[in-house]
């Protein structure tokens, strides 16, 4: 089995995070929103969850094109090493690259460039249904013979790598900006701007975009986001609100053609007939305003404690999946993602949000006590203790009114 370098690399990511946020409060810039950096952890939390069923299928996959297709047996030593990790460099670069200028891809991919931030929680901001797509893309490896394992640890690194890019707090790097991915070029990736948008899609080495065209320097300062806002911390809309808009607006083609067509064209794209394609307006950081909620402290508080008790069980989740059975790991993440859906529902101020979280509080105490082996007795009772707690502070404190 291979090992997740990503699930082991979770603590490394949240002492960077804070040590990034600490930093930027020190010098006064505001990097964080409390409600937006949430959403970002949480839809991190479901790409993960709900890769633990896919991954698994689609490594047995790619083991079985490499056992019987495979054109080559290559040495698992040093320069393949360094062959497969170019390699995996630029098959993500073309799988980056058309998840922008496909839209049933981008549908996916859409999810990463959501938040009008950019800082390093935006790395952990990953689609849960990217992977199909992305996959496909490394299967070619197999069929050329590189072994499973070595690609799926290559594969790891490469997405650890971009996980520093994500900040605004390094500038310009010098002579490693010329070879390398950095911050400076992944900001004008993130960038809403029109001179940015599709730009520079590298993941480790830049020089796939210098040699393909798609490299842009930063200049100003990117507005950070998507073109059409999303608008909402519920990680569920942010990863299918894409899709309905597709088929929305797919019912108003008359052709057929049409219909099928605008779901491999760019996004943006339209027919002739319904005034051709919609191309980007010019933002600027003076007069964009960013999306916001005015949750209350009290609330924010309220649901910081309780993701930070469902991001130890996801975590749980990820080390012992492969220990435990699918009747405890299948209701354990469905109770992990309604947790964070309804998060963001109360940081939206949702009129059924409070009575959302009535009832995930109860179904997680009986789940966890009765049902998750991973805890012993004594974690049972602390579950008991934070349960009635939670339930008690949501019945009787007014400060967590909902009026909306």
């Amino acid at each position: 089995m291979a090992t997740n370098y990503i699930a082991l690399s979770v603590p490394v990511f949240f002492v960077l995070i804070g040590l990034e946020l600490a930093w930027s409060s020190w010098k006064g810039l505001k990097l964080y929103r409390f409600s937006d950096a949430i959403t970002n952890i949480s839809c991190g939390i479901g790409q993960q969850l709900t890769g633990i069923f896919f991954k698994t299928a689609l490594f047995f996959f790619y083991y079985w094109l490499f056992e019987h297709t495979r054109f080559f047996t290559i040495p698992q030593t040093g320069i393949w090493w360094v062959i497969l990790f170019i390699s995996v460099d630029f098959c993500y670069y073309w799988f980056h690259r058309l998840s922008h200028e496909i839209n049933a891809i981008w549908a996916t991919h859409i999810v990463h460039h959501q938040s009008e931030e950019y800082n390093l929680t935006v790395a952990l901001r990953q689609s849960w249904f990217q992977g199909f797509f992305s996959s496909l893309f490394y299967l070619p490896l197999a069929i050329l013979g590189f072994d499973p394992l070595m690609t799926i640890t290559v594969i790891a690194f490469n997405t650890l790598y971009q996980f520093w890019i994500h900040t605004e707090l390094i500038r310009n790097m010098g002579w490693f900006e010329y070879v390398f991915n950095t911050p400076s070029h992944h900001r004008v990736h993130h960038g809403s701007n029109p001179k940015y948008i599709d730009k520079n899609h590298a993941g480790t080495l830049i020089i796939w975009d210098r040699l393909f065209g798609t490299f842009q320097r930063e200049e100003e300062a990117p507005v950070y986001g998507v073109t059409t806002p999303l608008r909402s911390w519920d990680p569920l809309q942010a990863n299918l609100k894409y899709w309905f808009d597709l088929f929305r607006m797919s019912k108003h083609f008359h052709l057929w053609k049409d219909k099928f067509l605008l779901f491999f064209e760019p996004p943006g794209w339209k027919p002739q007939a319904y005034g051709g394609p919609d191309y980007p307006t010019a933002v600027s950081r003076t007069s964009f305003h960013k999306f916001d909620y005015p949750a209350s402290a009290q609330m924010k508080w309220y649901v910081l404690i309780q993701f930070s008790v469902v991001l130890g069980v996801a975590s749980l989740l990820l080390f012992k999946s492969a220990q435990l059975p699918l009747s405890e790991t299948a209701p354990a993440i469905l109770l992990c993602l309604a947790s964070i859906i309804i998060f963001g529902w109360l940081l939206e101020l949702r009129s059924y949000a409070r009575k959302a979280e009535l009832l995930r509080l109860p179904a997680c105490a009986l789940f966890l006590i009765f049902k998750f082996s991973v805890f012993p007795l004594w974690g049972s009772l602390l579950v008991v203790c934070w349960i009635g707690a939670s339930l008690w502070t949501l019945v009787r404190s007014p400060l967590l009114e909902i009026k909306t």
